[in-house]
């Protein structure tokens, strides 16, 4: 037999030796398309196993999916592997179904003839040995003759193939017990009928067909959608007695069999009814296949006149029921799986199809953030670049910006030290040793007060300073990780210590005292510079003479008086009463006594006010006013140096935020250089299951088509 070559049409096959073969090669090609479907299933389960952790490309259902398919395939295939082209005879008891099964054998291999009845389906098929052997249905023992069965039983009979040339196209021939030996007519259409793809039903010439006969194959066509059915009228070779009659005889038997298959069973149309009914004598077909085997010719021997004409017609029936056998096991074993094929590859295609979509998708954002991320690399690296020399000129704006306020912040803090005095309400005591403890108690408050206002009013500042040097791109990650670490400015003020050599003067001093007044009239720095040392003055030692009548007389200035006046002028005597004393005596010498006792009085009273008010608060003002004034001083002579260190401070921290912050962006370049790599990683991977995917979602195309051509050259066969 030959396959169709490349100047034959679509869908041809050669089948002049046997159209048996048909069946034989669309059972290979069909289990060729299941193995190449199982390999394909195979390797896209191990893929899909492989890829499984990629992105979530892959799902488990996705891999329980196919791990099913490959069970379906491997179902289909062992259905394959069994399937056969199944031929069931059936009749009444002695009408020589055994007999007919011999004669297709070309061989007696089922008893047969006079005395010989089957009581058990006997199912004749191909032997992979060269012996034959018989074994029981479900049973790998050898059968013991001794063992009895039922009629609805099963014998297999292994049959060497090349002592039987029909078996060796897969073909499986199936005898029966008589069908009006048994009432279980359905049992044995259920146990042996329904996979079968021809029935013979081999009917008695000498006799027409028996309503046992009909019923059963009423039973069949219900339980089988259109059965193939060939009816054999057997032992035809007994007409020849009744020559005169054969015609009428054999359109008779010919209406019947003609209504049953048509009218009855509806299993025909009139057309193909013909080809369906046949008139032979199996028993001269044995008999001549055997001397022929002998190598005798087929005619010889004692056969009755019109031989030839039966032989013929019984050779025509088996080429029909051949191509008929061979056309329906075809259909009926190999369509199913046909479409099942195409199922289970629809199946694989669509997932490999989404496979293949969402690797392709996700490859492609994968690259569109690839090239983000280097874009970004890029440009980080140029900002590192352009930030480093940027930076250093920024950190020097800044330590010059914030010396500036330093000393400014810190010059308005001291003008403003009477206020945090004033905040220190601890009792005051005037006393020695409980002085001492306020004093320190104030230089303690001052130092907390003064470093407290300072860092408020400079940290922030300055960490707005620092701030600006982080890109604005960065900022936001590169502020939350330095503001880990506030920064502060740390101010510390040894107020105690500045204060060490502090001399509070609590000693009551009165407003109109002589050096006072003298610092009224001539300035503090005039007033010190004449009362800061006693001096000579110069007096004159002669007296002045006036007219008695018209002239006041002017005393004449003895020594005591210099002395005295002296004395009273003396920076260590502030005695007001010394003072009032001398201003007494030289006023009663040239203003007269009224006056000068009317100013003593209002000079007394103010003074007796005065020291009248000079009380504990009082001198805790004054003491106050000298602290601060004393304070004052001493931060103004270390304010320099305040600044200086301020600003080493900045300096430092902000070395050191740099440092952090070219860090940061060293980190940052390097997780992105990382990202990129895994993303390289990850799309190459994407781009190996995109081709994967693509590549087996081709090859199940292409076994798809393959089902095509299957069916178009198999399935379509004869159409």
């Amino acid at each position: 037999m030959k396959i169709r070559d490349g100047h034959s049409p679509p869908g041809f096959i050669d089948v002049t030796s046997s159209p048996l073969k048909v069946f034989v090669l669309a059972k290979k090609k069909i289990n060729g398309i299941f193995a190449d479907i199982n390999d394909c299933a195979k390797e896209t389960y191990l893929f899909l196993k492989e890829y499984c952790d990629v992105e979530e490309v892959i799902t488990n259902e996705q891999i329980q999916e196919v791990y099913y398919i490959q069970d379906k395939i491997k179902d289909i295939q062992n259905v394959l592997k069994r399937d056969q082209m199944k031929v069931v005879f059936f009749g009444r008891p002695s009408n020589g179904k055994s007999t007919v099964v011999n004669a297709l054998l070309q061989d007696r291999i089922l008893p047969c003839g006079m005395g010989h009845t089957t009581n058990c389906f006997l199912q004749i098929e191909s032997s992979e040995s060269s012996k034959a052997y018989v074994l029981t249905e479900n049973s790998t023992e050898p059968l013991k003759c001794a063992e009895k069965f039922g009629d609805s039983s099963l014998i297999r009979i292994f049959w060497p193939t090349d002592r039987c040339p029909l078996l060796q196209d897969d073909v499986v021939l199936v005898d029966s017990p008589g069908i009006d030996v048994t009432p279980n007519l359905d049992e044995w259409i259920d146990k042996h009928c329904l996979d079968a793809d021809v029935f013979v039903l081999v009917a008695n010439a000498e006799s027409t067909l028996m309503v046992a006969e009909k019923n059963f194959f009423h039973k069949v066509s219900m339980k089988l959608s259109k059965p193939n059915i060939f009816v054999l009228n057997n032992r035809w070779d007994n007409s020849v007695d009744e020559k005169e009659f054969i015609d009428k005889i054999r359109k008779q038997h010919m209406d019947r069999s003609v209504s049953f298959l048509v009218d009855e069973l509806k299993v025909v149309t009139q057309s193909q009814a013909e080809d369906r009914i046949y008139f032979v004598s199996a028993k001269e077909v044995l008999q001549a296949r055997i001397q022929q085997q002998k190598g005798k010719l087929l005619i010889s021997g004692a056969l009755a006149d019109g031989f030839q004409a039966r032989y013929f017609e019984f050779q025509e029936f088996e080429r029909k029921f051949q191509e008929c056998l061979s056309k329906s096991a075809v259909k009926t074993k190999f369509e199913q799986h046909t479409q099942g094929g195409k199922n289970i590859i629809t199946e694989l295609c669509k997932l490999l199809d989404a496979v293949h979509q969402t690797a392709s998708n996700l490859r492609a954002q994968k690259l569109s953030m690839k090239k983000e991320k280097k874009e970004h690399l890029d440009f980080t690296k140029q900002q590192l670049n352009d930030l480093i020399p940027k930076s250093k000129q920024e950190i020097h704006h800044i330590i010059e910006k914030v010396e500036q306020n330093v000393s400014r912040t810190l010059n308005e803090e001291i003008r403003r030290l009477h206020v945090l005095v004033d905040e220190f309400k601890k009792p005051f005591n005037s006393e020695s040793f409980i002085l001492n403890a306020y004093k320190k108690e104030l230089s303690n408050h001052m130092e907390q007060g003064l470093g407290s206002n300072l860092k408020g009013k400079l940290s922030y500042e300055v960490q707005i300073q620092m701030t600006s040097l982080i890109p604005p791109n960065h900022r936001a990650k590169a502020t939350t990780a330095l503001h880990r670490e506030n920064f502060e400015v740390h101010f510390h003020f040894n107020c105690e210590n500045l204060c060490s050599d502090f001399q509070e003067n609590l000693e009551f001093k009165f407003s109109l005292g002589l050096i006072n007044i003298a610092k009224c009239f001539l300035g503090p720095n005039k007033a010190k510079k004449k009362f800061g040392r006693i001096e000579s003055i110069p007096w004159p030692v002669s007296n002045t003479s006036f007219p008695a009548s018209s002239e006041v007389e002017v005393a004449s200035v003895s020594p005591e008086y210099i002395n005295l006046f002296q004395l009273s002028l003396s920076s260590s005597s502030q005695s007001s009463v010394g003072i009032l004393a001398v201003g007494a005596f030289v006023s009663f010498k040239t203003v007269g006594w009224r006056v000068l006792a009317t100013v003593c009085g209002i000079y007394s009273l103010l003074y007796a006010y005065e020291k009248l008010c000079w009380t504990n608060k009082a001198k805790e003002r004054t003491f106050k006013k000298q602290y601060v004034d004393h304070i004052t001083r001493k931060l103004g002579l270390i304010a320099d140096l305040t600044t200086s260190n301020c600003s080493y401070q900045v300096q430092q921290k902000l070395q050191k935020r740099f440092s952090q912050l070219c860090q940061i962006l060293d980190e940052e370049i390097s997780n992105v250089q990382k990202e990129i790599e895994i993303l390289d990683e990850n799309g190459e991977k994407l781009e190996k299951m995109s081709v994967a995917s693509r590549t087996f979602r081709n090859k199940a195309h292409y076994l798809f088509n393959e089902f095509e051509v299957f069916s178009e050259k198999y399935l379509q066969y004869g159409q």
